[in-house]
């Protein structure tokens, strides 16, 4: 077999998303979709593989920043649409997409890459670790009550078309993004992808609404969802598919759940992707009627160990060698100083000194944004203590006290 990979070139576009699309069932975007992704695909960071005239192999990568703990925006690589197709798997070309790739994302300084993982048991063999979970909600509002905070019925809402409140959500988007561990600033024309709504998506429900929260004028928060009307016998039963709710203060967030609750001939209210530590499950009469789930959401990889971990801040002091294995990205292989003081700034470097603590690349993306602690992997084995004590410092240390969560997928 003779393969070619190379950089996407704008006028082959149509042909790789069409390999995109295929890879992943052949179910073929929307004219809407498929401009969006057009737009906001950086060929200069896409790649290809061409068996011939075929394309047999993608992937591509946006430029991010990322929120991380402390506040950071830090820039990251956020991998998106790769594929190998059917009649080519086992043959290497994920490998070399991912060694071309990560050497990329090297080359330009950028410390991080991440990615949402269709299959996650793919992505840790090239050091990517799942650093972040999301929540599914689906919420029984005929029998589940809320109790809302003090100011709440002093929130006005309104409904506004999605379209033209984009610009409004995005600003609350903004506000909010720094102290979310886990959450991407993205550049321009990422707005839009909250709003494309094509009717193939719907699955019977209606298209997009939006309502805007306001206090004195001014935007405080925003939901996006969706109805589908269901009947039976007994009447009526819809259901409400939520996109997204984000407010500014407690009172705002908790009348936009209030509305969502209240819509009319609904008695389900359904959110897939909220933060494991969202406040709605402080403000629902019976949290076992949520039906909560948990799944994995953001993988994290570490391109550069020292810049990655100077880049956030710390909840407690620290000072941990750690001895970390890399057979994929060998320049991170050997033994790190990390060192963070009482405001939580640190430094990290090449040492020679003993190890406290061993583990791999993956570990260290799992346990960096704060999501899942050093003691529960060492706990299952994937951290080696070396030191007494030093699991113990680093958890502490890694830790936030803010969930970490992706809101939006890329």
């Amino acid at each position: 077999m003779t393969t070619e990979l190379r950089v996407l070139r704008p006028s082959e576009w149509n042909e790789w998303f069409a390999s995109l699309e295929l890879a992943f069932g052949g179910v073929l975007g929307s004219p809407e979709e498929r401009e969006l992704w057009n737009s906001l695909t950086e060929h200069k960071r896409s790649l290809g593989v061409w068996d011939g005239s075929d394309v047999v192999a993608t992937a591509g990568a946006f430029s991010f920043r990322l929120a991380v703990p402390g506040g950071a925006l830090v820039p990251a690589a956020g991998v998106t649409m790769v594929s190998v197709a059917a009649t080519h798997r086992r043959r290497g070309l994920l490998t070399s997409m991912m060694r071309r790739q990560l050497d990329d994302v090297r080359a330009l300084g950028e410390p991080l890459a991440v990615l949402t993982a269709s299959e996650p048991a793919i992505y840790g063999r090239f050091g990517y670790g799942a650093a972040t979970r999301q929540m599914s909600l689906e919420i029984d509002t005929d029998r589940v009550r809320l109790t809302v905070p003090d100011g709440t019925d002093e929130v006005r809402l309104r409904y506004a078309r999605p379209d033209e409140a984009a610009a409004a959500c995005e600003g609350v988007y903004e506000r909010l993004l720094t102290g979310r561990p886990g959450a991407p600033a993205h550049g321009p024309g990422w707005e839009r992808k909250a709003v494309v709504d094509p009717a193939s998506a719907r699955q019977g429900a209606s298209s997009l609404q939006c309502v805007l929260a306001e206090r004195d004028g001014e935007v405080v928060g925003c939901t996006t969802f969706r109805v589908k009307p269901v009947w039976d016998k007994a009447g009526p039963k819809g259901r409400v598919t939520v996109d997204d709710v984000s407010a500014l203060d407690p009172a705002a967030y908790a009348a936009l759940w209030r509305f969502l609750f209240g819509i009319d001939l609904t008695s389900t209210v359904e959110a897939r992707n909220r933060p494991v530590d969202d406040a709605v499950l402080h403000l629902v009469s019976d949290v076992r009627r949520c039906n909560i789930g948990l799944r994995d959401s953001l993988h994290v990889r570490l391109v550069e160990v020292g810049a990655a971990l100077e880049a956030r801040t710390y909840r407690a002091p620290a000072d941990v060698v750690l001895e970390v294995e890399d057979a994929f990205c060998p320049w991170n292989a050997g033994r790190w100083r990390l060192t963070a003081d009482a405001s939580g700034a640190a430094s990290c470097g090449r040492t020679d000194d003993p190890a406290d603590l061993a583990l791999s690349v993956r570990e260290l993306a799992t346990a960096y944004l704060g999501g899942t602690s050093v003691v529960s992997l060492a706990r299952a084995g994937r951290v080696r203590e070396l030191r007494a004590g030093a699991v113990e410092e680093a958890s502490l240390a890694f830790s936030s006290a803010v969930e970490p969560w992706l809101p939006r997928g890329f």
